[in-house]
């Protein structure tokens, strides 16, 4: 327990408690396309488009998230991130008419991502750059512990009143809020001020020609796992499977992964990282893939088994190769390109799935996750050399 949790600072444990907190009351997102079919009388194509304002939020809020933190700090980022998601959910709530959904679901995906390019940051802030492997590793275990039960609850909560999930949702978010305000320090570097003070704009990332492909890889990835927002739901519906029994499919990721990570953290430091995020994009792609041939819960929590492992391979690899390719005054906008991708995959993601899925079929939705995987496998050896390349300049410099 000392060799996993030893040598990080009280800020960093800060973080991590909020971030359990937050992430345990997460109830909305993973059911909000049940609940627009289900209770507001949306098609299912039509609900996949409107999940997808959700990325259109995120689109624009990490850039600004990324800078607002390099620039006011990383208190500011957060706090106006969690604040205004609690707010969004309660907006999402009362909205009334197809047009008032809208409004809401991009208000939440603003307000959801602005704070992400904030907490990333803090972490390569706060923690020595020898232990922010497993500090990013950590974290990603918080998250999906939170991820593990939250599907269950919100499942049960689902059958007896959807109001609940809404409700339950701001409040651990003002939760989490309250937590960051009360406890976490300002870790900003000086340089970032100085940095975003000069001019450096929000989309300076996207000029760094080593991070721009590895970005456009990752965003092939996460097609991959927003499918199980909208499409997979849908699909399972198609079979007879109900909000119970998808809350229990997808919670199959977050407790294999609590169960996981700690065993698989020293074999992954071990592993090279390009091929760690090869085998991993495979995995996922085949994880999805394999629901082309499954039609009940016990063949959906196994592809989910799958797809996960996929996930263990590559959420924390990818976090600190990010923090390694950053320039210290621009490391929240660095990780605010990084989630502006997935963001990009949740604006498109979701919708053409459930287009597919409606105008295909399953067989042509999954089996092209699983071509999509390993042409993301295949693309991530690729940039192997030019990262190392990268990295071998940083080092020396």
């Amino acid at each position: 327990m000392r060799e996993a949790v030893g040598g990080l600072p009280g800020a960093y444990w800060v973080l991590w408690v909020a971030t359990l907190v937050n992430k345990l009351g997460a109830f909305i997102v993973p059911f909000l396309s049940l609940y627009l079919v289900k209770h507001r009388g949306l098609g299912v194509a039509e609900a996949g488009a409107l999940f997808s304002l959700l990325g259109l939020g995120g689109l624009v809020a990490n850039p600004l998230g990324g800078w607002l933190s390099d620039r006011h700090g990383r208190r500011v980022g957060m706090l106006t991130g969690l604040c205004g998601t609690a707010v969004a959910v309660l907006l999402l709530w009362a909205a009334e008419g197809r047009a008032q959904l809208a409004a809401a679901a991009f208000f939440l995906g603003l307000m959801m991502d602005l704070y992400r390019p904030s907490v990333m940051a803090i972490v390569a802030d706060v923690v020595p750059r020898a232990h922010q492997p497993r500090a990013y590793n950590l974290l990603y275990w918080a998250v999906n512990v939170g991820f593990a039960a939250s599907p269950l609850v919100a499942g049960a909560l689902g059958e007896a009143h959807f109001d609940w999930l809404f409700w339950g949702d701001a409040a651990t978010t003002l939760m989490c809020a309250g937590l960051i305000w009360r406890f976490a320090p300002e870790s900003r570097p000086e340089s970032a001020a100085r940095d975003a003070e000069q001019g450096s704009h929000p989309l300076v990332a996207l000029g760094d020609a080593v991070f721009l492909p590895y970005l456009g890889v990752n965003f092939l990835v996460a097609l991959l796992f927003f499918q199980f927002f909208v499409a997979l739901p849908a699909d399972m519906a198609a079979q007879g499977l109900g909000a119970r029994e998808y809350g229990m499919a997808i919670s199959v990721n977050g407790v294999l992964i609590v169960l996981l990570q700690p065993v698989l953290g020293g074999a992954m430091e071990r592993m090279p990282r390009g091929r760690a995020l090869a085998l991993g994009a495979l995995l996922t792609g085949a994880g999805f893939g394999l629901y082309a041939w499954v039609r009940s819960l016990a063949g959906f929590a196994a592809g989910a088994a799958v797809w996960t492992l996929g996930e263990i391979l590559m959420s924390p690899v990818n976090s600190s190769i990010v923090a390694d390719l950053a320039p210290e005054a621009q490391r929240a906008r660095y990780q605010g390109a990084y989630n502006m991708a997935w963001a990009s995959a949740v604006l498109v993601g979701p919708a053409a799935g459930s287009w597919v899925l409606e105008n295909w079929g399953r067989a042509v939705l999954w089996g092209g996750c699983l071509l999509l995987g390993t042409a993301a496998a295949v693309l991530h050896l690729l940039l192997v050399p030019a990262r190392r390349a990268r990295l071998g300049a940083l080092a020396r410099e």
